[in-house]
């Protein structure tokens, strides 16, 4: 499933937000890629990849497989 939001915050701030909401002391997935823009997660038979690009606002854009619930519960937590 795809999902997108718009955020206030920086998206170096989303990325960390995302690895402390998803990583090992939040939901427990694996970091299996990371950058400035992306990062992704594995684990539970499943998957979350998450895309920042600044603006005015920034644009998150989330894929997922197994883990709807927790990217819907991530995507309040952010959104503007």
């Amino acid at each position: 499933m795809r999902y997108s939001v718009k955020t206030k915050l920086k998206p170096e701030e989303v990325i960390e937000r995302a690895v402390k909401f998803f990583g090992k002391g939040g939901v427990g997935l694996e970091v299996t890629d990371r950058d400035e823009s992306t990062v992704c997660f594995e684990g539970g038979g499943g998957h979350v990849t998450i895309i920042v690009c600044p603006g005015q606002l920034t644009d998150v854009d989330l894929e997922t497989r197994e883990w709807d619930y927790q990217v819907k519960r991530f995507m309040e937590t952010i959104g503007k």
